[in-house]
């Protein structure tokens, strides 16, 4: 860990600015090893060694971001090393943590108070609330507004991970598909030129199945569980709904501004340690601290103890995932570097025999990759895997566009990892004292109701 921590430092403080980016063309699939260490950390520790990982999950984290850096400074030189952390520092960490960060605070600040009885029809109405909300304040502010009124109004029922699961496919990943503000790969496509309302036009309907799907298949399979229960007692006197903490439904108001602003002010670029970064960025990002400043100091105390808000979903987050997008690196690298890459083969398959991109193969494919990478770059990778131009892919090439966005934003719901809303709701429910499916557990759960779904979406769209 010493040797990790001075290598970083070293790495930081050398001149990032005459280093080359990762070349991924001469990436062989061994630097791929660290990912692979993270993601079976993140999938078996908890299973295999619980009380270990919770209290040394970030040195675990330390230590596969460690075992790609050191091998990488080493073999292409500490410039290089630094141009790399900087990248994913300025590029892709920080305005990811901060927006998250500002979503998480301003969403642990609202209190839905009145009773909420756990039946299938009141669950089944808050996940349906819940992703339509994802695409008007995004995955993570709609997952932390409802995810602990999820909670009380089942604290009674004996059978509830179910609801939690499903929440994570609807509310934290497919409900934020109609707006660049419901899911960062969108976000992404937005700053590159896409309009903002071509998601809502392009993927509304697949939206509509899948959400439609889901919440009929959640219903019926609440409604059986519900009724093997003791039915859950009527309170004696029926508290009225209402929201407490108002101040903070504007901060996330704010934060719906400040994305919106990064794609249509932009005033010049700066350089930051090598990296060239928006000035909309930054000032974006100072939007977001001081929206996570203001909340803290609005917010009274025992609203946020009343909610049940904590800073331990944050903290696993922020540290889990620095060592995902550091690792992932290598990986993009390779992907990006397209038939001159050690994935030439699986780039190949998204074109036919004319060179024609093939949309159901990039649907499947982005969503594959979406399930373990972060959906956000993955979305880029195939974006300009496409082409990369806009105004091509919002219309002739607008099937290949909506494969891609939708693969993106669908996928994510299909591990823990791939959309950060999903770890922040495990790690939410479990400080509640709910045990949720281990990794693997909620893969093979998300396989078995999600890829029939995608494969319907795939005959009825993209084929």
């Amino acid at each position: 860990m010493r040797a990790a921590i001075i290598a970083l430092l070293l790495a930081l403080a050398a001149s990032p600015a005459e280093a080359a980016a990762i070349d991924g063309a001469s990436l062989g699939l061994a630097w791929a090893l660290p990912f692979a260490a993270i993601l079976l950390s993140i999938a078996l520790l908890p299973v295999l060694a619980p009380h270990f990982w919770h209290h040394h999950y970030g040195k675990v984290a330390a230590a596969c971001g460690a075992a790609f850096l050191l091998p990488f400074a080493a073999i292409f030189g500490l410039k290089a090393a630094g141009a790399e952390i900087a990248f994913v520092l300025l590029q892709e960490y920080l305005p990811f943590i901060i927006l998250l960060l500002a979503l998480y605070t301003t969403g642990g600040g609202v209190l839905l108070r009145g009773t909420l009885v756990g039946t299938p029809g009141t669950n089944t109405a808050i996940l349906a609330i819940g992703t339509v909300l994802a695409s008007i304040m995004g995955t993570t502010g709609a997952s932390m507004l409802l995810i602990r009124p999820m909670l009380r109004a089942n604290a009674g029922r004996r059978h509830r991970v179910h609801s939690f699961v499903f929440f994570i496919f609807l509310v934290s990943n497919i409900g934020g598909s109609l707006t660049p503000i419901g899911d960062p790969p969108l976000y992404l496509g937005f700053l590159k030129g896409v309009s903002f309302f071509w998601p809502t036009q392009h993927l509304f309907w697949p939206f509509l199945l899948c959400a439609g799907v889901l919440l009929a298949l959640y219903w019926a399979l609440d409604s059986v569980l519900y009724a093997r229960e003791t039915p859950l007692a009527a309170p004696a006197v029926r508290e009225p709904l209402s929201i407490t903490g108002w101040p903070n439904v504007a901060l996330i108001g704010v934060v719906v501004l400040g994305v919106l602003m990064q794609g249509i002010w932009t005033p010049g670029p700066v350089v930051l340690l090598g990296e060239t970064v928006g000035i909309e960025r930054l000032v974006g990002m100072g939007i977001f601290l001081a929206v996570t400043a203001a909340s803290l100091a609005l917010t009274p105390r025992a609203l946020r103890e009343e909610n049940g808000f904590g800073w331990g979903a944050m903290a696993e987050v922020a540290k889990l995932f620095a060592a995902i997008f550091l690792c992932m690196g290598p990986v993009l690298a390779i992907l990006k570097a397209g038939p001159a890459g050690a994935a030439a083969a699986l780039v190949a398959l998204t074109s036919d025999a004319a060179g024609q991109p093939i949309p159901a193969v990039y649907f499947w494919l982005t969503g594959a990759l979406s399930s373990f990478l972060d959906n956000a770059p993955t979305y880029l990778v195939f974006f300009n895997l496409a082409g990369g131009d806009p105004a091509y892919l919002m219309t002739q090439g607008a099937l290949t566009l909506a494969a891609v966005s939708a693969g993106a934003v669908f996928m994510g719901a299909n591990s823990y990892i791939g959309n950060a809303p999903n770890f922040m709701v495990k790690a939410i429910v479990e400080e509640s004292g709910v045990r949720m499916p281990s990794f693997f557990a909620y893969c093979g759960i998300a396989a078995v109701v999600l890829l029939p779904l995608f494969v319907l979406v795939t005959l009825i769209f993209f084929l």
